[in-house]
């Protein structure tokens, strides 16, 4: 059973790795106004109803990494509360990679339904 659990949690961290970043895009396209860190954590983790897909701490590195490629932005503004927040927002840049990582997830989700799913071995 460990190597099953093994076997599971790798498969779950490579597939993590390479969609957070899809993920973040995908988010802040959509946002009307810059977000941080802990408000997207939130923003996920309500739309995906328990399932531990980007845990918060994961979720830095990856703006930190979108950020340093220039397909995101950020400002850093005094919190009343607490700490300076970073506000992140997509760059035109980001918009265009987007689109273009939204066509290859789309043909990667097809590829692997249609294997997972038995498609005709001719």
């Amino acid at each position: 059973m460990d190597e099953i659990n093994e076997a599971i949690k790798k498969f779950q961290k490579e597939l993590n790795g390479g969609t957070s970043a899809l993920v973040l895009l995908g988010v802040l396209d959509k946002a009307t106004s810059p977000m941080y860190g802990y408000q997207i954590a939130k923003l996920i983790e309500a739309q995906t109803e328990d399932v531990d897909i980007m845990k918060q701490g994961a979720l830095y590195p990856v703006l930190r990494s979108l950020e340093a490629t220039g397909l995101l932005e950020s400002e850093v503004e005094p919190s009343v509360a607490g700490p300076p927040r970073r506000y992140y927002k997509i760059t035109e840049s980001g918009r265009q990679t987007l689109a273009k990582w939204i066509e290859i997830w789309q043909q990667t989700r097809e590829l692997v339904d249609a294997v997972l799913q038995g498609g005709s071995h001719d």
